[in-house]
């Protein structure tokens, strides 16, 4: 990495179109306007994004390990080969995210908006889709092996292909 955040409070932090490709363990940012924001391969363990604007930002091959992106609109984020492990997603908008072969073991995507999201080749394992709303999601190879799908959305998604 080059740059050591670890810990930053970027709360309320005007980030729009930022690269921000460095060790952000444990930083805070609240309410910081993210769109657009280059979070590629950066680590982003235990990070908090509470109340920002990260509509179009890319965490593409980030660590997101237990982070807490719920309640956010994060459609179109690209997530793909992330690692999502526990991240809570509760509620959030993910309409048209790109999870192509991110590791989302274990993580809380309860009651989301998944609407035409791409999990190609995801790892989705145990992770908790109640209530989520997956029409016409893409999850051609991904790995649901004990996934919650409780009362999830599934139509329009073929499953001919998943790994359970």
């Amino acid at each position: 990495y080059q740059a050591n955040l670890v810990g930053v409070n970027f709360a309320g932090a005007n980030l729009q179109k930022a690269t921000l490709r460095a060790n952000l363990r444990g930083a805070d940012f609240t309410g910081a306007d993210l769109r657009g924001a280059d979070f590629r391969n950066a680590d982003l363990r235990g990070t908090i994004f509470m109340d920002a604007q990260v509509r179009g930002a890319s965490f593409a091959g980030a660590f997101l390990n237990g982070s807490v992106l719920n309640n956010l609109d994060l459609s179109g984020v690209d997530f793909r080969g992330a690692d999502l492990r526990g991240v809570n997603f509760t509620r959030t908008i993910l309409f048209q995210a790109e999870f192509s072969s991110a590791n989302l073991a274990g993580a809380d995507l309860s009651q989301a908006d998944l609407e035409e999201a791409n999990f190609t080749g995801a790892i989705l394992r145990g992770t908790n889709l109640q209530r989520a709303n997956l029409l016409c999601a893409i999850v051609d190879r991904a790995d649901f092996n004990g996934a919650l799908l409780t009362d999830a959305c599934l139509q329009g998604t073929p499953l001919d292909s998943v790994n359970s």
